[in-house]
């Protein structure tokens, strides 16, 4: 369904959800839920939860950039941040692994919401230098406060019994539970893009001045998918946290930020199902190649480039683009 919206002889269409789903996308979210169903009893469960873990974070810095327009070089503060706080809460707090994910999540919300108001008063590459400047300042804050750890992050981070119950021990029974963190956001994500409020990002990263003109307030939008973003970011370093039992600099390091960045052009920006493919690829070059050591940075770039040049659209772009579809 469309609206046509006209303020001085200037029109600009705005698509309102419908909130269905089109047939072909159920049958992708359907074959997904069942590979992933069956796949910690062919691979290696820790390996897949990180899949996950990462696929939730590109698909979140993809509701920004992909759908918001707006590069941030610093989603790295929200994925570190929010694990941080999930593990010094299961750790030192003694918390249930759900409620460690919540305070982590929430944490990065209250980040994403500071950071935020200040970054979205600038656009473009002054923009993306804001979000990095302020990930620089969140990377120092976990190096010197007291109760990260320091260069030694925080470490043996107990994976605790769901609601008190039911035991995170077993890497099986923990996938399970991250598949539904996963595929929860995953949905969550894909709701607010087909909503009303999903659309007008839309028109907003088409035309801001015409956006502008037609009466949206803009900051509103922009910071609103921007706290949206940096909340989904943290359920995915929170969640990564009791995973590896363990919130490290590396979450909060620049080069992070760099990497998920990569997996959404990889994967395809502006798509749905695009930052996980972009994110499954990275992390699997990551996992089997990591005997070639300092050679896997040059690896993933040569097949960055390579993807550049014959993927403008990224790898799914260029599949919805032959099959005329949007993926």
């Amino acid at each position: 369904m469309t609206a046509l919206t006209e303020t001085n002889g200037a029109t600009m269409v705005v698509e309102r959800g419908n909130g269905s789903m089109p047939r072909y996308q159920i049958a992708i979210f359907l074959a997904l839920l069942a590979l992933s169903l069956a796949a910690p009893f062919f691979l290696y469960p820790v390996f897949l939860m990180k899949v996950m873990c990462f696929a939730l974070f590109a698909c979140a810095l993809n509701l920004l950039l992909g759908f918001g327009g707006l590069l941030s070089f610093g989603h790295a503060a929200f994925f570190g941040s929010a694990a941080y706080v999930s593990a010094h809460a299961a750790k030192v707090w003694g918390l249930t692994p759900e409620v460690a994910i919540i305070l982590g999540t929430l944490a990065a919300v209250v980040l994403g919401f500071v950071i935020g108001l200040l970054a979205i008063r600038r656009q473009g590459i002054y923009f993306a230098m804001v979000t990095l400047a302020f990930a620089q300042m969140v990377y120092f804050a976990a190096l010197q406060a007291p109760f990260t750890g320091g260069e030694d992050g925080i470490q043996n981070v107990p994976r605790g019994d769901l609601f008190g119950a039911i035991s995170m021990s077993s890497d099986l029974s923990l996938y399970f539970v991250v598949l539904v963190i996963t595929f929860g956001g995953l949905l969550a994500i894909y709701r607010i893009i087909h909503s009303p409020f999903g659309q007008v990002l839309k028109a907003i990263r088409e035309n801001e001045p015409r956006a502008i003109s037609l009466g949206y307030r803009v900051n509103s939008y922009k910071l609103a998918v921007f706290i949206l973003s940096a909340g989904f970011a943290g359920l995915a370093g929170a969640t990564k946290a009791i995973v590896f039992q363990l919130a490290s600099l590396t979450d909060v390091y620049w080069s992070m930020s760099g990497e998920v960045v990569l997996m959404v052009l990889l994967g395809g920006m502006g798509t749905v199902f695009g930052p996980l493919v972009g994110a499954a690829v990275i992390v699997t070059m990551q996992n089997y190649l990591a005997s070639f050591g300092a050679w896997v940075t040059i690896i993933q770039g040569c097949i960055f480039v390579v993807s550049v040049m014959l993927f403008r659209e990224g790898i799914v772009g260029v599949i919805a683009k032959l099959i005329r579809r949007p993926l």
